[in-house]
């Protein structure tokens, strides 16, 4: 089974306060890229993987998708995604995304946010999100960046003028990585871009599109902060077809 990181009161309380989590997707830098991967939602049979508080969900459903599933292992972000409504067209459940069994062909669109990372076996997920679209289905997500998630101390190294870089160690050796993150002891999987790229394809996935994100022009003018983004990937998104 996962880690439940995200039912810890310390960590849930830290991730509750950031923008993402107060703002919606409208707080998360990433989302208008992500969501030009997206395809028209009207209609669709939609499942979030790691819900969260469900910002997605609401999302989808407030698009016209025909029917939306949101799964998450957090009791606590499942439980503030109900309260948030709205009480009819999404379903929340909980699962582990590393023992997930989903209905075949009963799928339109599978779409993810800032989970993946947390999967140890992602080739068991990506097969059983590959039977779990209809033909033509989309399969969207995004995850933490390699390239940030590799290191054994993450973090900014800043020289003598004040020069921010982020060195890099252990790209090439693939597993769990421990971070203290909002809680000590936070276990993330890195696997290089190469090995997630192919391990779709093994399951029988067609790369639509990969985009290593990169605040635009408009979003460091609003904010500055964002130009440190600048210096090293973040987050890696992609879209791929059934």
């Amino acid at each position: 089974m996962a880690q439940n990181i995200y039912d810890q009161p310390d960590f849930f309380a830290g991730y509750s306060q950031l923008g993402r989590s107060v703002e919606g997707l409208d707080g998360a830098a990433e989302w208008p890229a992500l969501r030009a991967m997206l395809p028209d939602v009207g209609g669709l049979r939609v499942v979030d993987l790691g819900c969260g508080f469900g910002w997605f969900c609401r999302w989808a459903h407030e698009h016209g998708a025909k029917e939306v599933l949101g799964l998450d292992l957090s009791e606590k972000m499942l439980a503030r995604a109900r309260v948030a409504g709205p009480d009819v067209g999404i379903t929340y459940a909980r699962a582990d995304l590393d023992q997930l069994s989903l209905p075949q062909d009963g799928f339109d669109l599978a779409y993810s946010s800032l989970a993946l990372h947390y999967v140890e076996d992602v080739a068991r997920l990506f097969g059983t999100v590959h039977q779990a679209l209809s033909p033509g289905g989309h399969f969207v997500f995004s995850t933490e960046h390699p390239i940030f998630m590799a290191p054994t101390n993450p973090g900014w190294s800043i020289d003598a003028e004040g020069r921010k870089t982020w060195p890099v160690d252990r790209y090439l050796v693939e597993g769990p990585r421990e971070t203290d993150w909002l809680a000590k002891g936070v276990v993330k999987h890195h696997r290089t871009i190469g090995t997630t790229l192919n391990t779709l394809i093994r399951a029988g996935f067609t790369i639509a599109h990969v985009e290593e994100f990169r605040p635009t022009d408009a979003q460091t003018a609003a904010r500055p902060e964002l130009m440190e983004e600048l210096e090293r990937p973040m987050f890696l998104l992609v879209s791929a077809r059934r």
